[in-house]
């Protein structure tokens, strides 16, 4: 599976600091999925059309699944869900609710995350918070259920036979 990390954070574009969930994203991803690979990785500013452009044009490079980091809360300028939301054909609702629902045992900030999760074409997009310790925790839920979800969505073949009837 190929993977794009994009963080999204105007003074970690402007050089003001050095992005540190962004790598700890490629770090966890390489270390706990086996034959995967990160493809692309870009820091870029909180700007809806930087956002959208970067994600569509990943997503036509065959990317499976980009994970965003930040802005997604109450700040004026977090706008990732937004563009997400722009470039997404399908929500995956579920995701983004189990990662706040996980979150929200540790944090009561969790609440105020807006992050969403969606579909375009054979990629999965998932938003995560900025912070390094938040991200480190939504991976711990969201990795268990990665490699089913993307066989699902590349239609590998023999992924519903794993379904069973009730």
């Amino acid at each position: 599976m190929k993977v794009g990390v994009l963080t999204i954070s105007d003074r970690g574009a402007a050089g003001e600091y050095v992005d540190q969930s962004g790598p700890l994203i490629r770090q966890i991803i390489l270390s706990r999925m086996v034959g995967w690979s990160i493809s692309h990785y870009s820091v870029i500013p909180d700007d809806f059309d930087a956002i959208v452009h970067t994600l569509i044009a990943w997503c036509d490079q065959d990317v499976n699944l980009i994970l965003t980091s930040g802005g997604t809360g109450f700040a004026p300028r977090d706008i990732t869900p937004e563009a997400t939301r722009q470039v997404i054909v399908r929500e995956a609702s579920g995701i983004a609710e189990a990662l706040r629902a996980a979150s929200l045992k540790i944090t009561q900030h969790a609440m105020l995350s807006r992050a969403v999760a969606g579909i375009r074409g054979q990629t999965l997009i998932v938003n995560m918070p900025g912070s390094p310790k938040a991200v480190r925790e939504n991976l711990d839920v969201l990795l268990p259920i990665l490699p089913h979800a993307l066989d699902l969505l590349t239609d590998k073949p023999g992924t519903e036979s794993q379904h069973r009837a009730i």
